[in-house]
């Protein structure tokens, strides 16, 4: 090789390691601005304040303190929330069995329904994910088991102290003096019963969507030496019913972490499990956007209530039922609290795995991630009825480029997504039945037989 060569090839490896070297620079002064984005974000915590646990570091998993996470909970009632066989109350006989909680919250999309409006009992089929369920021509519309407003997902539920969009469910934290409203008669009343709002739900959704626990069941179901292991010191007497069937199911949901998406690995230390975009979209979410104002926390939701002025279900483009311009739901915490101040105001969101479902807003008004964040950078509402004195302060214009928009939309849709949700799903339920549905159409759908 001559010395003309041998120059040349000197110069390419000095051009190459000094690309390598700017690349590496680049790399590391974004992870440097997120982390500094992030400590002032979280009032100088830093990284660990947004960790979420693993879902078998039981202690560190926020929990009910009269609902001790367990692995003997969870075994069952990971169980108990996908058996069909619990769906005994519905409004035609020949429906029983067809129907779980999890036909409105399963894992491939991402603990939600997989439509804008999730049917569990009157509900038939299931499509590929879920986008396939649809009214049962052998109901009637009021028999169907539906509610007004978009199903809430149960992922990283352990961060929310209250239920649903109104926070109706639980008796502790933002809900402490809210007594008034907890309506004998309604599910509401359960509150009495003074746990957190996942308690409360799974107990009381038991009611309010047909399905049913008792001794003989469970005896037939086989899951009695299940709630044995479970609840050892509970009185056998009521060891099998509705209450421990919502303690169970309400500790497995407390497991529901999304604590395998890029964002949770890269701050746990691994730098490159997020792209540089995503870097970028995260520092602007966590920043400039201000979107953390509101979005906060491991599960990037808080339990505060705000109106953002978007439409309701019932003026959706699809198909809904029971929804209307007069459903209390339209109205937001104010439907729980009676309160004026709460108005319109819903509850904030988590933000894993929302790609899963691809409906948005307590009325699914929005079909994309990146719709809602250009909603909220215009700052201009959807909602007639919404009053502008209600508005959140945060809604506003925040003068964001396309390009910010295409950096927070991929933080979101690819930073924030568990690719392995799938994991928190059981094989089969002891009824030997198919999961999350049971109805005909839906095990031609599932391949289930």
């Amino acid at each position: 090789m001559n010395l003309r060569n041998i120059t040349f090839l000197g110069l390419s490896i000095l051009l190459f390691s000094a690309c390598q070297k700017d690349e590496a620079t680049s790399a590391n002064q974004l992870d440097v601005e997120l982390e500094q984005t992030l400590k002032d974000a979280s009032g100088g915590a830093g990284k660990s304040y947004y960790v979420l646990p693993l879902s078998n570091e039981f202690s560190k998993i926020p929990h009910d303190p009269r609902n001790e996470i367990t692995q003997a909970k969870v075994d069952l009632g990971a169980l108990l929330f996908h058996e069909t066989g619990l769906g005994l109350s519905p409004k035609h006989a020949n429906n029983a069995g067809n129907y779980s909680c999890s036909s409105c919250h399963f894992a491939s999309a991402g603990f939600q329904a997989g439509t804008h409006q999730g049917i569990s009992d009157g509900g038939m089929g299931f499509g590929m994910n879920g986008e396939g369920r649809v009214a049962n021509p052998e109901y009637q519309s009021s028999e169907l088991d539906v509610q007004p407003v978009r199903t809430p997902s149960a992922l990283n539920i352990a961060y929310q102290e209250a239920i649903l969009w109104n926070g109706q469910f639980g008796a502790l934290g933002v809900n402490a003096g809210t007594e008034s409203s907890w309506t004998p008669g309604t599910p509401k009343e359960k509150n009495n019963l003074g746990y957190e709002g996942t308690e409360t739900q799974a107990i009381a959704a038991q009611d309010v969507h047909r399905l049913k626990m008792n001794d003989s069941i469970c005896t037939q179901l086989n899951y009695k030496e299940l709630f044995d292991k479970a609840f050892p010191d509970s009185d056998p007497g009521v060891r099998y019913g509705q209450e421990n069937t919502g303690l169970a199911i309400a500790a497995y949901e407390r497991v529901l972490l999304a604590n395998q998406a890029p964002f949770q690995l890269w701050l746990r230390g691994k730098t490159n499990a997020l792209t540089d975009q995503e870097k970028r979209g995260a520092t602007l979410f966590f920043g400039k956007a201000n979107c953390s104002s509101c979005h906060n926390g491991p599960s990037l939701a808080t339990m505060q209530f705000y109106a953002l002025g978007m439409n309701d279900l019932f003026e959706s483009s699809d198909i809904t039922y029971g929804a209307n311009s007069e459903s209390c739901e339209n109205k937001g915490r104010y439907c729980f609290t009676k309160n004026d101040a709460d108005l319109y105001k819903f509850k904030v969101p988590q933000l894993y795995n929302l790609t899963d479902s691809k409906f948005y807003g307590h009325g699914a008004s929005f079909h994309s991630v990146r719709e809602v964040i250009e909603y909220k950078n215009a700052g201009i509402k959807q909602n007639a009825n919404v009053p502008e004195s209600q508005l959140a302060s945060q809604f506003k214009p925040l003068g964001l480029s396309t390009s910010e928009i295409d950096d927070i939309t991929a933080f979101i849709e690819k930073g924030l997504h568990d690719p392995n949700l799938m994991r928190f799903q059981p094989l089969s339920v002891r009824s030997g039945h198919c999961f999350p549905n049971n109805d005909v159409q839906s095990k031609i759908d599932l391949g289930c037989n």
